[in-house]
């Protein structure tokens, strides 16, 4: 099936709806595409002992509903908390959050996952029938400023860093913690900053943009030699909120190689939620921390999910302005508090596919959306790392 352009109204090219698609027509697309998810929190789960074996899929992922959804490779995070930074024990959360990934996953479920660390090993893992496990760490201040445990986390097999959290750290900004009047800490990336850039270029470390303040990824755009990429950001054109990408910024990546990884937090695909949300938003971190069903289900009752369409609009929306090459999925499940109807966990991915071929993509199309894309901006980082 091939996408069917039309002239909308602004002069821009729009995709029409197709033919309608068959069951057994979505499976056959969806079962050929090596899907890549590039971030997923469940980690931060079975650090505190969840068993993501069990077939019961309470949060969004176990490895029942990864088969389910048919994915192929999982980034999963090694997320450190901003709040780690106090008494500087980052960098051992940092690694509790390793080997949460090697014993509690890798280890434990060794029929179902493989450890990979390159481009060829996911492609090779999947061929087998695992699912090939990666990991990133999610936030900077992890290497508590330093180049040698950023080597070390390296050789331990991390593969992509964010270079900030919620949270600025000693040589990068934030988009999560500006002041009152819009002001950064210290205008993007410090002479430090860019430092850590170009030693994850030397390692072949992908640079993640995710999370960053708006000068921050223009700084790191010009330092890297390697195409950097979003691992969970979405379109703040469509909802307009800091973690999001503004289409510069989405064009600008693309241009540099680099990827958007589609982010499914309900918050970033539909202003409707992120406005809903505004109040909750803040709170919802530590009422998930604490087991506050109360808030939980306030949250619920006052914040309309996004929906799939939401899901395809983002992807539509970087395919027009930077191509189809410019863009993935880095759903953050499990690090979210709502997911989208109809894409509610991991097992639902083949109702993406589904609408995806509705809209007028084809199985190429969805193949360099699930997989190729990232793959290839993967081998790029690992070319410049053997330069």
């Amino acid at each position: 099936m091939r996408r069917i352009p039309v002239l909308c109204f602004p002069a821009i090219l729009c995709f029409a709806q197709t033919h309608p698609v068959t069951d057994a027509e979505v499976q056959r697309i969806h079962k050929s595409a090596l899907l890549i998810d590039t971030h997923n929190d469940i980690t931060s789960r079975t650090v505190d002992g969840y068993d993501m074996g069990k077939a019961k899929n309470d949060g969004h992922t176990n490895i029942t509903a990864l088969r389910e959804g048919n994915v192929g490779a999982q980034f999963f995070a090694v997320y450190v908390a901003g709040s780690y930074t106090t008494g500087n024990h980052s960098a051992r959360r940092t690694l509790e959050m390793i080997d949460t990934v090697r014993h509690d996953i890798l280890a434990r479920y060794p029929q179902d996952f493989e450890f990979a660390t390159t481009a060829d090993d996911i492609e090779r893992i999947h061929q087998t029938g695992k699912i090939a496990a990666l990991m990133g760490i999610e936030g900077g201040h992890a290497i508590e400023d330093s180049l040698r445990l950023l080597r070390d986390y390296y050789a331990l097999g991390i593969r992509y860093m964010t270079l900030t959290h919620s949270n600025t750290n000693n040589w990068g900004d934030s988009s999560g913690d500006m002041d009152k009047a819009g002001v950064q800490h210290h205008n993007g990336l410090t002479d430090f900053g860019k430092q850590v850039v170009r030693e994850m270029n030397r390692l072949g470390m992908l640079v993640d943009i995710s999370h960053v303040a708006d000068k921050t990824f223009w700084d790191a755009l010009e330092v890297s030699t390697a195409p950097p990429f979003a691992s969970h950001s979405s379109c703040r054109a469509l909802s307009n909120v800091p973690r999001n990408m503004t289409d510069e910024m989405i064009v600008a990546l693309a241009k540099k190689g680099g990827v958007v990884q589609v982010n499914f937090a309900c918050e970033f695909l539909s202003q409707k939620t992120a406005d809903a949300s505004k109040n909750l938003l803040p709170r919802m971190t530590a009422a998930r921390a604490e087991n506050d069903r109360a808030l939980m289900e306030q949250y619920r009752k006052q914040v309309p999910p996004a929906t799939l369409a939401d899901v395809v609009a983002h992807i539509d929306r970087i395919v027009k302005i930077a191509g189809i090459n410019a863009v993935g999925i880095g759903s953050d499940f499990d690090g979210i508090f709502c997911a989208p109807k109809d894409l509610e966990d991991v097992s639902k991915f083949p109702n993406l596919t589904r609408a995806l071929l509705e809209k007028g993509y084809s199985a190429e199309d969805i193949r360099k959306i699930y997989g190729g894309n990232f793959l290839r901006v993967m081998r790029a980082a690992e070319a410049m790392a053997a330069r």
